[in-house]
């Protein structure tokens, strides 16, 4: 029995972080149309569709059948596009577009997190090549993200890992088995409710900013509600803070296609409001 209560005390704990609107105040696939726009990767129509699309996902977030859609969209858009030219456009706008929108709250949770002796994990649908220096941005331990396939330098329009709905659960039960944690102890937080499998994964779950669905399954399972509204420059917060150097953010790119493409997708899908919101 002894032995049994000393191995479990040995269990290591984590803390699992969605990226979107709970860590970061918008989405961090929308976030480099302009950018990509001013690279010449894509055309002026395609910066209003990611704006308004950013508008409509900050008003209700994406649904599971628009984040279905967006795959096919994803093959379509970014087939062909250079790789590293993509890695330049996001090393040299990262910081000016990411570091002003992350939550306060969302820091400080992390660091709480860390001073546990929990990891922290950020699991995102968004792409590898930017959830990964954003994790580094704000002290994650490890990231689980979408992975594009790419050849001969390009894009080939294929999604090689998609981390999204029940793939994000799949992805923390396998990390608590390399790394041992105990998921009865460890804490999960998302706005959204595509991520319920992920909330469902772990002994504490906490929904953030949830989207209409999963504030009411959270109030119907009694999972406790957060409110993020404050976003910070990290190096305002903490003055003495050392941003990660330019060579290591060259790495953030693949998800730049399914940035652009989850922006294309909810415009698409959002067309039957668009004229409403035209004539306000």
């Amino acid at each position: 029995m002894l032995g049994f209560v000393e191995n479990l005390a040995m269990r290591r704990t984590a803390a699992f972080f969605d990226l979107d609107k709970t860590v970061i105040a918008k989405s961090s696939t929308l976030a480099f149309g302009r950018s990509f726009y001013q690279g010449g990767l894509i055309n002026r129509r395609a910066v209003l569709r990611t704006a308004y699309a950013q508008f409509v996902y900050l008003l209700g977030g994406a649904d599971h059948d628009q984040m279905e859609r967006m795959r096919e969209y994803l093959s379509a858009l970014c087939r062909g596009w250079n790789v590293e030219q993509v890695k330049e456009i996001v090393a040299e706008t990262i910081h000016d577009l990411i570091d002003p929108i992350i939550y306060d709250e969302a820091a400080s949770l992390i660091e709480e997190h860390h001073l546990a002796g929990r990891d922290v994990v950020i699991v995102s649908t968004s792409g590898s090549e930017v959830v990964e220096p954003i994790g580094e941005l704000i002290g994650a331990d490890r990231v689980v993200a979408t992975r594009m396939v790419v050849e001969d330098g390009c894009y080939s329009g294929e999604i090689e890992y998609y981390a999204y709905g029940p793939a994000k659960a799949e992805a923390i039960a396998s990390l608590a088995e390399s790394e041992g944690y105990d998921l009865s102890r460890c804490y999960a937080y998302s706005d959204s409710i595509t991520d319920v499998p992920m909330l469902e994964a772990v002994g504490h779950p906490y929904a953030v900013n949830p989207d209409r669905a999963l504030r009411k399954e959270a109030l119907s399972r009694d999972w406790p509600v957060l409110s993020f509204s404050r976003p910070v420059r990290l190096k305002e917060r903490v003055p003495g803070l050392s941003m990660p150097s330019r060579p290591a953010l060259a790495i953030a790119a693949a998800a730049v296609g399914a940035a652009v493409a989850t922006a294309g997708l909810v415009w698409y899908t959002s067309q039957r409001r668009s004229a409403r919101f035209e004539q306000l």
